[in-house]
Order: structure tokens, then C-alpha cells, then sequence
């Protein structure tokens, strides 16, 4: 008689499951760093990296294709993880950044700096105004919905705040004067990592991570708003409190990232589905797993974004979308699937 299997518990599971993400992440931050125009080997990577070898090949491993490994990690983790908080926090699967009008708003800040030419002037403009207006966007969006604590009325006040962020920003593409400023502005938009620099990592990174640091905080609140708000509140949770860390914290977050990539899309959508799908678990243990996927699936969009061959490098934004939405209509006929 064959005995039965033992059971893995949930902990270890997930232990597992995390250390397979960190490899992950840990793979595409090598593919990253050896994949570009110049073709530069792992042993010429280690060797730049510990400040060694040919100072040209230093040079570009450091000064280009580092920065743009780091913002890859982060903002991929960033908008992983503020979809998978959203979702948590709104028990709406179809959450994410641009929901609450995050994105947007965050969007026209940094359209606002390229329009006026503030980025031109300093390179601390774009996320300084994208960071700001993700604030002050999202402060509207909690004053719209003040009288009534419901997740629905956030939704669409956030909806109504995305909507005049887009509006504002077509209307900045229509009166632009310079033709090359409309089309730096549009190229902005589709979402990229090209030409990054440290000064955007260290513009940008701190936000992030005050960002995330605040919806990571907030997991056990969000594991009981998955209850309900009666339950949660009977719990011991002012939800007053956990709405206004989310908030803050999907503000600061996607500002830093929108601020150095631009719009990119279903990531902060799709991660948190793929995450479930490996088992049922409360939103507070989704998130460092989102993070991580997020990380690693965006850093392999990076890579494979420098190795399709065209006149000029595709745009971050196109091929997230590319992926991401057959995808989600994937998710979406698996839901529909009779049992």
C-alpha cells in the first residue's frame, strides 16, 4: 500500500515559491546586463561590476545598461505590487494604479514639465512633477469620495480624475507649437527605459520605496477588508487610516515609476492574476510575490524590447500591452469556464 503524501504547508509553499521569484529576478538582471547593441559577456559584466577590466565596457555596464537594470526591478515591482494592493483593497480584480487616477494624473505632471520645458532645465522636474501631481490627484480623488467610505465611490472619482488627466494631456499634444515637443511627449507616453541614467535612479527610487514600504505596511488591513468593512472595523482597523496610507502610498510609488518610464500598462493588472493562480492566499501574502514577478517580468520586457530588430528601439509600454492582454482574456475565459 502506497502511503499517502505528506502535505506542504502553506508557509513553506510560499518560502519556495519566493525563492523561485528571486532567481527569477536574479536571471533577468543578468540577461539585462549583458544584452544591448555593444555584445559584452558575463565575464566582462562581473568584471565591470567589481570595477575591473576595459574602462569603455566599464563604462557602458555602469553608466547605461545599470541604471536601466535597477529601474526595470523597481518599477516593475513598484507597479506589481500597487495593483495587487489595489485589487486587496478595492476586492476588485480588475484594479490597478490606473483605477484611482494615479497613473494619469502622474502622466500629465511629467507632460507638463516636458511641455513647458521644465525636464530641460533640470533633470529633477519630470519626477518632482509627476510625483506631485499623482498627490495632488489622488487627494482630489479621496476629497470627491470624503462622504461616502465606499470602495465604488473611490473608483469613480478615480475614474473621473484618469479621465481629465487624459484630457488635459491630449490638449497639451493639440496646442503644442513644436511638432518635436508633441512628439517627445508622445514617444514619453508609450512607456520606456531608455537612456536612463543614476540621477533618474536616484530621483526616482526613494519615492517608490516609500511608496511600497507604506502598502506593505498595510497587508493585515488589507487581509481584513477581505472580510468586509464590518468585519474589518470590528478588527480593530480604522479604515479612514488604511485608505489614506493607500492612497499615499499608490501615490508616491507610480509617480517614481511614471516619472522614469512613462505610461506602462497591465502589469499592475496582470501579475497579481498570475500570482493567484498558484494558490488561494490573503492579499497581504500576494503582495511581496507580485513585487517580485512584477520585477522580473518587466526586466525580460526590457531585454526583449533591445533585441527585436528595428530602426529604433521598441517602446516598453507597446510590448507589455502585447503581452499582457492576450493574457488577461486568457484569465478573463478561464473565469467564465464552467467547473
Amino acid at each position: 500500500m502506497t502511503p499517502p503524501d505528506t502535505p506542504v504547508s502553506p508557509r513553506r509553499s510560499s518560502g519556495i515559491g519566493i525563492l523561485v521569484l528571486v532567481a527569477l529576478c536574479i536571471f533577468a538582471a543578468g540577461l539585462s546586463l549583458v544584452t544591448g547593441p555593444a555584445p559584452i559577456g558575463w565575464g566582462d559584466v562581473s568584471r565591470a561590476v567589481l570595477g575591473q577590466g576595459d574602462p569603455v565596457i566599464r563604462s557602458v555596464v555602469m553608466e547605461i545598461r545599470l541604471p536601466r537594470l535597477i529601474l526595470s526591478l523597481s518599477v516593475g515591482a513598484t507597479l506589481a505590487l500597487t495593483g495587487a494592493a489595489l485589487q486587496g483593497y478595492l476586492r476588485n480584480p480588475l484594479a490597478d494604479p490606473s483605477v484611482l487616477g494615479a497613473s494619469g494624473a502622474a502622466a500629465l505632471g511629467a507632460v507638463v514639465a516636458l511641455y513647458f520645458g521644465l525636464a530641460a532645465v533640470t533633470p529633477a522636474a519630470l519626477p518632482l512633477m509627476a510625483i506631485g501631481s499623482a498627490v495632488i490627484g489622488l487627494s482630489f480623488v479621496m476629497a470627491l469620495s470624503r462622504r461616502a467610505d465606499s470602495p465604488l465611490t473611490l473608483i469613480l472619482a478615480g475614474i473621473a480624475v484618469g479621465t481629465l488627466s487624459g484630457a488635459a494631456i491630449s490638449l497639451a499634444l493639440n496646442l503644442s507649437a513644436n511638432p518635436f515637443s508633441g512628439m517627445e511627449i508622445t514617444f514619453w507616453l508609450l512607456g520606456s527605459l531608455e537612456d536612463r541614467s543614476m540621477t533618474h535612479v536616484a530621483l526616482a527610487l526613494p519615492s517608490m520605496v516609500a511608496g511600497c514600504a507604506l502598502l506593505m505596511w498595510d497587508g493585515r488591513g488589507l487581509d481584513a477588508l477581505a472580510l468586509g468593512e464590518d468585519a474589518a472595523e470590528a478588527l480593530g482597523f480604522n479604515l479612514s487610516h488604511v485608505q489614506w496610507r493607500v492612497v499615499a502610498g499608490v501615490a508616491l510609488a507610480v509617480g517614481g515609476a511614471v516619472a522614469v518610464s512613462g505610461t506602462i500598462g497591465f502589469v499592475g493588472l496582470v501579475v497579481p492574476h498570475i500570482i493567484r493562480l498558484l494558490g488561494n492566499v490573503p492579499p497581504s501574502r500576494i503582495l511581496l510575490p507580485s513585487a517580485l514577478a512584477g520585477a522580473a517580468l518587466l526586466t525580460v520586457a526590457d531585454v526583449a524590447v533591445r533585441l527585436v530588430p528595428a530602426t529604433t528601439e521598441l517602446r516598453l509600454g507597446v510590448v507589455t500591452a502585447m503581452l499582457g492582454v492576450p493574457f488577461f482574456l486568457h484569465l478573463l475565459t478561464r473565469r467564465r469556464a464552467p467547473a
